[in-house]
């Protein structure tokens, strides 16, 4: 089974119906994120949510609806980002990555397994990146969202842009091979999404037989002749030489339980991003607005 279920297949899944699925969705009460139209339900998510109502409760939830991650490890997970994992390293902070994507930050999140959880996930409704997701998955109760950089977000082509790609049409007009993500990964979803804004589907385009587990990989995927195409961060364009299409700029959050914000490693690994080595380091990788860096895009009650 895919990590990610329709409708149908988590009402197959829970042995419930179709309709009950929407009452929950409605009700906030399953863990769900909504991409090109689409309710789609992350398994792991929801085998936790499922033990955890066992017990009388909701997904990762305690009696007050507070977020229960006690004793979770000094972990950073979700989706991979070259900046943050540079700055995690230089800055001492005590903090391990474990990337993974987007949406497998965040079910390890909910699972006490990480403190804190890497996110880029565009909403396609409201245009909001980030806070729908957490919102639709997880008790927002002790919770924040902190905002950790802009990225230009785009095709990674070989250099020379061999095939003329000028967009997402062309990919499917020439059949270049594309790598594409683990299921798991934010960037595999924001590519469903746009190709759907340009009438495409997934089906139209050639995907290589692998698939990269991080933007580097990706990056390195195409540097080394296996693929021709590839959605990712400028700064992975930039550091391998290769050329860049740029498609939009996306929101790289930081979530994590409000206790933790204020605990040393996080702390740490803030005061490291607002010295003169961080920003020289964002502006040399490039494709990075750190203006708002460390902002509060969520604080919940």
């Amino acid at each position: 089974m895919h990590d990610f279920m329709t409708t149908k297949e988590v009402a197959d899944y829970l042995r419930i119906k179709e309709r009950r699925v929407y009452e929950l969705v409605r009700q906030r009460a399953i863990p769900c994120t909504r991409v090109t139209g689409k309710w789609l339900f992350p398994r792991t998510l929801v085998d936790i949510w499922l033990a955890e109502s066992a017990a009388g409760h909701g997904v990762g939830q305690g009696p007050d609806g507070s977020l229960r991650q006690a004793a979770a490890p000094p972990v950073i997970a979700g989706s991979h980002d070259p900046l943050l994992d540079w700055a995690v390293r230089e800055s001492g902070c005590g903090l391990a990555l474990l990337p993974g994507g987007s949406l497998d930050g965040l079910a390890r999140f909910a699972a006490g397994e990480a403190k804190v959880a890497g996110l880029h996930l565009l909403d396609g409704e409201s245009g909001d990146f980030n806070l729908p997701a957490v919102s639709a998955t997880l008790p927002l109760t002790g919770l924040v969202l902190i905002e950790w950089a802009w990225r230009g977000q785009g095709l990674v082509l070989p250099a020379g842009n061999p095939n003329d790609i000028t967009g997402l049409a062309d990919l499917a007009k020439t059949g270049a091979r594309v790598i594409g993500r683990q299921e798991a990964a934010g960037s595999r979803l924001l590519l469903a999404q746009l190709l759907e804004r340009a009438g495409l589907a997934p089906g139209d385009l050639a995907f290589a037989d692998e698939t990269a587990g991080s933007e580097t990989e990706l990056g390195l995927a195409i540097l080394e002749g296996r693929a021709e195409a590839g959605l990712a961060i400028e700064a992975v364009a930039r550091a391998l030489k290769l050329d860049f299409l740029p498609l939009l700029s996306e929101r790289y959050d930081l979530l994590l339980r409000r206790r933790d914000y204020f605990e040393a490693p996080f702390q740490t690994l803030l005061a490291f991003a607002r010295g003169e080595a961080f920003k020289a380091r964002a502006q040399q990788m490039g494709g990075y607005d750190i203006a708002e860096l460390g902002r509060v895009q969520l604080n919940g009650p």
